[in-house]
């Protein structure tokens, strides 16, 4: 089972999508293991993604990204990684396929909804910058039933 990073970018939560997401990764099968609310300060947001620093956008996309509280989120899942981009799609939400999260609820290239890791190496790069251990939870479906 492979586990991947799922990030809630503020317009995810200016829209009022967020339960929609959270189903959307369920209803396929998904499971939660870990999730958290932040305001990570634009000095927390700009480390995880100083890949981008220099870049054209890298400002703009600052400023975004860090004008509301994101959710940090960890799912579990056979081919988690290659399956969670598919169902959020392209990187351009106008470019993204029908149906797809960023197709329904993104706006454009930075307002686009949600970041997932790219690879198993980024997926658990990602994880650990933004949880500890004792954060991520395994669990069986069942597990509560006889309780």
């Amino acid at each position: 089972m492979e586990r991947t990073c799922l990030i809630i970018k503020p317009d995810g939560l200016g829209k009022r999508v967020v339960g929609e997401i959270i189903k959307n990764f369920e209803s396929q099968g998904f499971k939660l293991v870990g999730m958290k609310m932040i305001r990570g300060g634009r000095e927390k947001l700009e480390k995880f993604y100083e890949i981008h620093k220099g870049k054209q956008f890298f400002e703009p996309f600052m400023k975004f990204v860090s004008s509301m509280p994101v959710i940090i989120s960890v799912w579990q899942g056979e081919k988690a990684v290659s399956r969670v981009r598919e169902i959020i799609g392209a990187t351009n939400s106008r470019e993204a396929a029908k149906g797809t999260l960023r197709n329904l609820y993104g706006t454009d290239n930075r307002r686009n909804l949600v970041h997932a890791s790219d690879s198993l190496e980024n997926a658990k790069r990602e994880t650990e910058y933004f949880f500890t251990q004792d954060e991520l939870f395994d669990y069986g479906w069942d597990d509560w039933k006889d309780k």
